[in-house]
Parts: structure tokens; sequence; C-alpha cells
């Protein structure tokens, strides 16, 4: 169910043909893994909690370094030094706080993989490597 803020919020995609209630709330339903919040990572984010994907994980070991800046949208100056997951985090709660947001400060490898993928419906691969 969507409570009359969320309505409201996503009043612009209810009223699309074709897409109406019942499709944002399977978005509200959907967990989705965001690997990398760089470059890729950055815009598929916040696309993802504007649309009001109902739980997004975000899976970088990396921290923010000034030269990422020009091309990672989400942070800014204050941000540097601090770790990509936990600051792309913050900052999509405040873009809309009916987001569940999960976030993993390490890389994503062979032996971690299977138990943090399998807590989410989609993986969205938004590395650089």
């Amino acid at each position: 169910m969507l409570s009359s803020d969320e309505l409201k919020r996503y009043h612009r995609h209810i009223i699309l043909p074709g897409f109406g209630l019942e499709a944002q709330k399977k978005l509200k339903e959907a967990r989705i893994l965001v690997v990398g919040a760089g470059g890729l990572g950055c815009p598929i984010l916040q696309y993802l909690a504007a649309a009001g994907i109902g739980k997004i994980g975000i899976i970088d070991g990396d921290r923010v370094e000034e030269s990422n800046l020009q091309r990672q949208v989400l942070f800014n100056v204050d941000d540097i030094g601090k770790n990509k997951a936990r600051c792309a985090a913050e900052k999509l709660k405040l873009q809309n706080p009916f987001v569940e947001l999960e976030h993993f400060e390490f890389m994503l490898h062979k032996e971690n993989a299977l138990n943090i993928i399998s807590k989410y419906d989609l993986v969205i691969d938004g590395c650089d490597n």
C-alpha cells in the first residue's frame, strides 16, 4: 500500500497510461542491488530512488576523491574521503525518504557475492572495471 505522501510523490507515474497504481506498487516491492557508486552507479541510484524502488542496495568499497566529482554526480567536496556506498545512501535518503537503503562498504567478490545478491530481485552492474 502507498501512503498519501507517496501517492503525491509518484502522481506523475500513476497517471501515465499503461502504468498506474499497480505498477507503482510493484516498484515499491522491488529490491535492486547496484554494484558500484561511481560514474555509472550514481545516476542509476538517483533514478531508482526517484522512481520509488522499495529497497536499494549499494555496494562500493571506494572512497570519494576530488577527481570523482566531475562525473559522480551524487557527491560534492564535503564528501571527499567518505565511503561512496555510505555517502550515496545518505544522499538518496534525502532525495526519497520512502526508499529503504542498505549499503555495503566493501567490494563485491566471489566470497560474499551469493550472500548479498540473494537478497535482491535484480543486480545492476555499475562498475567501471
